[in-house]
């Protein structure tokens, strides 16, 4: 697949790859390349896309930081620390977290946690302990909110 693309081509191409889901600008500059296409080029497009708004930094952490919360329930951390691989600057992680609101971010934890609690079916209390905190972790949820809800789902579920 050596076939070439023109500006305009790559333009089209890209405005439907944009205009299907929000890209962060390394996805674009990704598909450029495998496009083929100059540095010359990509800088054209890429800029062509953003005042069209086709390519939105913003809006592309935004939806994210919602999406990957409410869809695969990811805690804070993994967020950021995903926005971040993908080159988002500082300011623009930052207004994507505040899409979480407070209320639904521990609401989802509470959920979240009392499920992977139940889930783990292990006898011995340090090891399910560990598995709990291992996966809350994983998850990207703030240590000291899994150490804090370990501690009390491993002690109120024992007097029971």
């Amino acid at each position: 697949m050596s076939e070439t693309y023109t500006i305009l081509q790559a333009l089209k191409k890209l405005e439907h790859y944009c205009a299907y889901q929000d890209r962060c600008h390394d996805e674009v500059v990704s598909k450029l390349k495998s496009l083929k296409m100059t540095a010359d080029e990509i800088d054209q497009v890429i800029v062509k896309l953003i005042t069209d708004n086709f390519l939105n930094e913003t809006r592309f952490a935004c939806s994210f930081a919602r999406g990957k919360h409410r869809i695969k329930q990811w805690g804070k951390v993994r967020i950021v620390n995903e926005l971040k691989f993908r080159h988002i600057s500082a300011y623009n992680i930052t207004k994507a977290l505040k899409e979480i609101s407070s209320e639904e971010y521990c609401e989802t934890f509470e959920n979240l946690s009392l499920k992977t609690w139940e889930g783990i079916s292990e006898k011995n209390k340090l090891k399910k302990s560990k598995k709990f905190c291992d996966a809350l972790l994983r998850k990207g949820f703030e240590s000291t909110l899994v150490y804090e809800k370990m501690k009390m789902l491993s002690s109120t579920k024992d007097e029971v």
